[in-house]
């Protein structure tokens, strides 16, 4: 009896886990417009489960500061979460531009000589210096990212006199060189807030980010821009659109 008890919790918390990733794409979807969403009942019935199922699946979502639950209200969405596309490269005003305005709060920019692993991916010799900026990046007021910018010195030494609070970086990139970006290496994998980061961003320590490192080439295939950024979890989604090539296209590593 004990086994059929566990087996019973165990598919329940599997259900309830499944249940609370459709939820969790409905809500990033906008699908319930006044923020209210259905009764457990209603949900029950949906997705033809228990409720227990059900409301276990909202508490999941509840954690994840999704959805508030109320007594007498039921379930509502608690906080947006603004979609960051993967498929193309653009800056995060370019990116958000349709939900706001993007600013950047300047913490650090500086002259230095880069740590060797910098100046390998720079394709830079030892000693060259690099421009260094570190900014807070908010959406409509809202800290989104931290961002840890290493940038070669001809291309960022004139960043220092351009408005680096209302631009994204790769725009200014752009006029300064006087060619398109190109093409981007990309990272992304999840890490927790450090305490720097934590305060930056006005997280709880420890807090759930989506790390992205990434490495900018001009459109001639010079690296030009390494950033380590760092946005929170619960504020942003990575979207993209994946194709599979053929078996004799494909670059394996």
């Amino acid at each position: 009896m004990q086994r059929m008890a566990l087996d019973d919790r165990r598919s329940r918390a599997d259900r309830a886990r499944q249940i609370a990733d459709l939820l969790r794409r409905q809500i990033l979807q906008g699908s319930f417009p006044q923020g209210q969403l259905p009764l457990e009942a209603t949900l029950a019935r949906e997705f033809d489960t228990s409720r227990n199922a059900v409301r276990e699946a909202l508490d999941l979502l509840r954690e994840e500061g999704l959805v508030e639950r109320c007594p007498g209200v039921g379930t509502t969405v608690a906080a947006e979460k603004y979609p960051h596309g993967l498929h193309r490269l653009l800056g995060l005003a370019e990116t958000l531009h349709e939900h706001g305005r993007v600013t950047n709060q300047v913490r650090t920019m500086t002259m230095m000589e880069p740590p060797a692993p910098v100046s390998r991916r720079l394709g830079l010799a030892p000693g060259e210096q690099v421009v260094y900026l570190e900014r807070v990046r908010s959406l409509n007021g809202l800290p989104l990212s931290l961002d840890l910018t290493y940038l070669v010195r001809d291309a960022g030494e004139p960043l220092f006199d351009a408005d680096l609070a209302n631009n994204d970086i790769f725009a200014l990139l752009e006029g300064i060189t006087g060619q398109p970006l190109g093409v981007a290496e990309l990272t992304l994998e999840a890490v927790n807030a450090d305490t720097h980061t934590a305060a930056a961003l006005g997280a709880p320590r420890g807090a759930a980010l989506l790390m992205v490192e990434r490495l900018t080439h001009l459109a001639d295939g010079r690296p030009v821009d390494l950033e380590f950024i760092r946005f929170r979890g619960d504020r942003l989604t990575m979207r993209g659109h994946l194709r599979r090539t053929p078996e004799e296209e494909r670059a394996w590593p």
